[in-house]
């Protein structure tokens, strides 16, 4: 039998671009359903919906099933000119696979279904109240986004909602269930917590739904996952009941590793964050978190990346950092060539907690990952724009008998690569850089002590280096 394949952040190619992932697990296969981002894209989510599916026992090992529903299959959208938002997919109780969606400019929930978890999706019908009503379009209803399911027996719970700071016209994320024909509405939508503005007192201060609702249940607890008003953060919430009694529970993790203060200040960014959508998964015996990074320096690529999480006793989660080993089980091995879009930590001198300004492009000053081609070319993914002081940091790997490390950089660049094994730490090696319009490998020695590390790369010199990748080498 082969030995598997280690597990990376992010988990899948580095030319595809799937954010807003709903991982689940049917019949021993792990499927995630989510937006489709566009390389160089002007907008969110301008691609048809594809899936990827994993074996459960081997999380590197990700097969790319295609395209399972395309935008124009919606009546409302023949000609495609909306774009298809962050899916949701669930099990109904006839056996067969819904897919709940709804379209950027459409204020209702899509509704497509199939008879296996990965095949060819057929539009279902639009969620709706028993007068046939659309949900959305009833006086008195807020509008539809994001939807989230689970079913029960003959119930599916659907959850809905956006709500941005300061907007008196959303109450917060909703709650409604459906029929067993998994359309038709059997109770009344109710609100589930409080917008922003209307917070005060609730437990949720700093941490208010904005969007992605995402539901889950473990043991007798239904965890609400969701992106708070600042974004970049995945919070959750607890209840025993699907429908009402959600309580705060704290954040899951932040695509800027915010508030994680084992490595660092707890206010510190170490990427450039933006909004997040994701939610847990029990995989054989562990649970992970799935969520979304920035990449190409706009808000409009975005990857899908994997954190093994923890429950206390309580059932509360611990937050976690970003890794580039998330869905491994444990550190990398300390040998051999990685490509550098594994960076999970990459900041300059300036930092910033968000990826661009409010046009969508990141400032020249910060570096950034992306790729060469157009989107859907099957190119490697690298880091652009290392300038004075940036740096990538790559976590974790089991070092044992590291000696040298070799880059592979090109660019109008002329200065130095330092090794450390901490973004504040002692350099450990260098490797020194010259201009170069091809992928150039150079090498340095270093002196990385045995063990679990991180690994960071920080440039210092002239001009912007590209990283490619680096190798770990290890020998006398």
């Amino acid at each position: 039998m082969s030995e598997k394949k280690q597990s990376f952040n992010p988990y899948l190619p580095s030319w595809e671009y799937i954010p807003d992932g709903e991982p689940y697990v049917f019949d021993g296969r792990v499927y995630v359903y989510g937006s489709h981002d566009r390389f160089r894209g002007h907008v969110y989510c301008l691609n048809d919906y594809v899936c990827w599916s994993a074996p459960e026992d081997d999380l590197g090992n990700w097969r790319c099933e295609g395209v399972i529903y395309r935008k124009t299959q919606d009546p409302f959208n023949p000609d495609g000119r909306m774009c298809l938002y962050a899916p949701d997919v669930t099990k109904g109780p006839d056996g067969r696979y819904y897919l709940y969606y709804v379209l950027d400019k459409v204020s209702v929930v899509s509704v497509a279904v199939c008879d296996t978890p990965a095949g060819q999706y057929e539009f279902y019908g639009y969620v709706h109240y028993a007068d046939g009503t659309l949900f959305g379009e009833r006086e008195g209803d807020e509008p539809q986004f994001d939807p989230g399911v689970l079913t029960e027996g003959e119930r599916t719970y659907l959850y809905t909602g956006f709500c941005s700071v300061g907007d008196t016209g959303r109450s917060g994320p909703m709650g409604t269930v459906l029929g067993p024909d998994m359309l038709t509405i059997v109770e009344e939508p109710v609100f589930l917590m409080p917008s922003e503005p209307f917070s005060r007192g609730s437990g949720y201060e700093g941490h208010e739904f904005f969007e992605a609702s995402s539901i889950r249940k473990r043991g007798d607890l239904y965890y609400f996952v969701y992106s708070s008003i600042v974004m970049h953060e995945l919070c959750y919430a607890v209840s025993r009941d699907p429908m009402k009694g959600f309580v705060y529970g704290g954040v899951i993790v932040s695509n800027n590793d915010l508030h994680i203060d084992t490595y660092k200040e707890a206010e510190r960014p170490m990427y450039y964050g933006g909004n997040n959508h994701g939610s847990i998964v029990q995989i054989g015996s562990e649970w992970y978190i799935f969520y979304h990074r920035h990449t190409d320096g706009t808000n409009f690529s975005r990857q899908g990346c994997i954190e093994r999480i923890s429950f206390r006793e309580d059932g509360s989660i611990p937050q976690v950092e970003m890794t580039s080993c998330g869905g491994n089980g444990g550190p990398l091995r300390g040998e051999g060539e990685y490509p550098a879009y594994l960076a999970c930590n990459l900041f300059a001198k300036d930092s910033s907690v968000y990826t661009g300004d409010p046009c969508g492009w990141l400032d020249d000053r910060f570096p950034k990952i992306t790729q060469d081609g157009r989107d859907g070319d099957e190119e490697t993914g690298y880091i652009a724009n290392m300038q004075e002081g940036a740096n990538a940091g790559f976590k974790y790997f089991a070092c044992e008998g590291v000696t040298e490390i070799a880059i592979r950089t090109r660019g109008y660049c002329r200065g130095t690569f330092y090794v450390k094994t901490a973004w504040d730490g002692p350099d450990l090696g260098s490797i020194p850089v010259d201009y170069n319009n091809e992928w150039t490998e150079t090498k340095g020695r270093v002196q990385i002590p045995d063990g679990v590390h991180a690994i960071y790369l920080e440039y210092r010199g002239h001009g912007r280096a590209s990283l490619a990748s680096f190798r770990l080498i290890c020998g006398e």
